[in-house]
């Protein structure tokens, strides 16, 4: 039986994570930070990813990685959601790394230009992004996948062979068509790397060398950016373009899987900071927390954010495992506490009154980013499809 309780080694990252960042980015002092130099943290990415670890948690060791796996990297995720931390671990050491080493051949390490990438990300040293939107989901169809365009041709039929022509000389040259942007990537302004899906395959290619125009997203503290590279911005070829679209769909997949840890310790911060206003906010001479409409909605919002550690530990452990299951605990997790998130956040809000209607206060900070989570990697919507289609309900027809 699967055990998705804490281990000891998970627990001891957990405290190690959560001093550093109680030291290095406190929660009430992340609305200063967004209007001032940016929320952006260059020396706590270091620590973070360097000193404790952290970004080399999915990396093997032969590759200078700590050769854990995604149950570690949830706890990690679980911390930076409880404070919100705007660095780029779930688009850098979680999503472009898992998509790299699902390029390894079978039975061994990524090998090439991919294994020395991991090492670099391992390290701290550079970070990378797949350059896709971020409301990309698994399943979802990646640029260089095969769409269907027109029907077959009926059986029998024989394609008409046009007799021999000398074409007319064209009056001018049509230049081709300059590269689309592509919209809304997570943390490509923070990027060394840009991991791109092309018909052809993934390739790897300097942020310098790609046009990244930052948006300004609903939540500031994981900023998007309209993303443009450039035809003749080669870079290196990492893979073909079938095992390309399969490692995509795995860097996907994790990233889906543990967001949902991600917005468990949003969800749980949320409710222990309800908790602790409630307790000593005072109306008529009581604290607010002992009128029984709140107590009720705090039970509530307890039993979900309990049921959404659930989900989004079993979602991990699946990733961990590589069981069969992985795409369905996925949508579950991902289904569930997205929703779980953006309640908590709310609840939060609201229970706190005036104040959390404040910029000073980072309840709204906490809001904004359960609400663009919701779209991360696939909407609720989407996670909801394919959970029906795998567990054989497929929707109402006309819905």
């Amino acid at each position: 039986m699967t055990d998705l309780l804490y281990s000891e080694a998970e627990s001891d990252l957990r405290a190690a994570v959560r001093a550093l960042l109680a030291d290095r980015a406190a929660p009430a002092a992340l609305p200063a930070r967004l209007e001032g130099t940016g929320p952006h943290d260059a020396a706590l990415w270091r620590a973070l990813a360097g000193d404790v670890g952290a970004a080399g948690l999915l990396v093997p060791e032969e590759l200078g990685g700590q050769g854990a796996g995604p149950r570690e990297a949830a706890v990690v995720l679980e911390e930076l959601g409880r404070a919100v931390t705007p660095l780029p671990y779930l688009t850098s050491s979680v999503v472009a790394t898992r998509t790299l080493l699902a390029l390894a051949p079978a039975g061994g390490p990524p090998a090439g230009p991919a294994a020395g990438l991991l090492a670099e990300l391992a390290a701290g040293r550079r970070t990378a992004v797949l350059a896709l939107s971020l409301t990309t989901g698994p399943g979802a169809p990646e640029p260089g996948s095969p769409t269907p365009t027109d029907p077959p041709p009926p059986a029998g039929h024989r394609p008409r062979t046009p007799a021999a022509e000398t074409p007319a000389p064209a009056p001018h040259t049509i230049p081709a068509p300059a590269p689309a942007p592509i919209p809304a990537v997570a943390d490509a302004v923070l990027a060394d790397v840009l991991l791109v899906p092309r018909p052809d395959g993934l390739h790897a290619v300097d942020a310098a060398d790609a046009e990244i125009r930052p948006l300004t997203p609903l939540d500031l503290t994981r900023p998007l950016a309209a993303v443009t590279v450039p035809a003749d911005a080669a870079g290196t070829r990492l893979a073909e373009a079938a095992a390309s679209r399969a490692a995509v769909r795995e860097g996907l997949l994790a990233g889906a899987g543990l967001l949902a840890s991600e917005q468990l310790g949003l969800a749980e911060w949320c409710l222990e900071e309800s908790v602790r206003h409630t307790r000593t906010r005072h109306q008529f001479n009581r604290p607010v927390g002992s009128f029984q409409a709140l107590k009720h909605r705090m039970a509530e919002l307890w039993l979900e954010v309990t049921a959404a550690r659930a989900a989004a530990r079993n979602a991990a452990d699946a990733l961990a495992t590589g069981s069969a299951d992985a795409p369905l605990a996925v949508a579950v997790a991902q289904a569930y506490c997205s929703r779980v998130a953006v309640h908590a956040a709310e609840e939060c809000v609201q229970l706190h009154g005036g104040t959390g209607m404040t910029w000073e206060h980072p309840a709204h900070v906490y809001l904004k980013r359960a609400k663009a989570d919701q779209l991360a990697y696939g909407s609720a919507g989407h996670h909801k499809d394919t959970l029906a289609g795998l567990v054989g309900l497929p929707a109402p027809a006309g819905r």
